[in-house]
């Protein structure tokens, strides 16, 4: 994906999907962006896409100490915890969001509380707030709901913006019905998906990037996907390692 000067890559495919037994699924959106002489990360993924992205940065001839900035949506593991993998990275994450997480009681769901502290502390971070351009053309907007200081990033184009929600809206469903599953507060979510969609609505042709599904395009007053959903489960359940079970989770 083009937009004027910059790059934009999905490194790893959000997945709309909720574990049934399992707790949290946690397969987010990883974006790449470069352009402008720099390499930024939207999100980091979970603890258990390391080896991935390393593999799929390499396939764009980038390492990890190439990464000029992490900019993060909010502090739930899935999307911060990976913020490690980047040595020479400015950190990017809401002032409200950081404030929030780090005074939470250690053993809450979904802030890995450890990393959270050890970003507070890096000489690397630098906190946004609604408004802040955080990155050549890119601006953050407050986006409470999902937690208390999620941050939507909007990069702004000549024809075009590309718009990514992290968990604010983490996936068609949620953007359509205006509705939301994981929120700490439903009406503040509400009100952040109709900021969302005036983004999303403000030029035709403006990319929407979820936290946990497919990119999007607005056509004709239908959303569109753009791109094709890729994920499957592999499992073990004869008696040797030879046989599995592939079991497609596309739709």
């Amino acid at each position: 994906m083009k937009l004027d000067n910059y790059d934009i890559e999905i490194i790893v495919q959000g997945y709309p999907g909720k574990s049934v037994c399992h707790g949290g699924l946690g397969w987010s959106s990883v974006v790449l962006l470069r352009g402008e002489g720099r390499t930024a990360l939207i999100d980091t993924g979970s603890i258990g896409m390391r080896k991935l992205i390393r593999e799929r940065l390499a396939g764009h001839g980038v390492a990890p100490a190439d990464v000029t900035d992490v900019i993060m949506t909010h502090s739930h593991h899935d999307h911060s915890i990976n913020f490690t993998m980047f040595p020479n990275a400015r950190l990017v994450i809401g002032a409200d969001e950081l404030r929030w997480a780090s005074e939470l009681p250690w053993g809450e769901p979904s802030v890995p509380e450890l990393y959270v502290r050890e970003l507070g502390r890096s000489p690397m971070l630098q906190t946004a707030a609604d408004g802040d351009t955080v990155f050549p053309g890119m601006t953050a907007h407050l986006a409470p709901g999902h937690t208390p200081g999620c941050l939507v990033y909007v990069l702004h184009g000549g024809e075009r913006d590309l718009v990514f929600t992290g968990d604010a809206a983490k996936n068609r469903a949620e953007l359509l019905s205006r509705g939301t599953d994981m929120t700490c507060d439903a009406k503040q979510s509400a009100a952040t998906i109709e900021m969302i969609w005036r983004h999303w609505q403000a030029r035709p042709g403006n990319v929407l990037i979820p936290g946990h599904d497919l990119p999007m395009i607005q056509r004709d007053g239908a959303t569109e996907y753009l791109g094709t959903r890729n994920a499957a489960i592999q499992g073990w359940f004869d008696d040797g390692l030879e046989t599995t079970t592939l079991f497609r989770l596309h739709a």
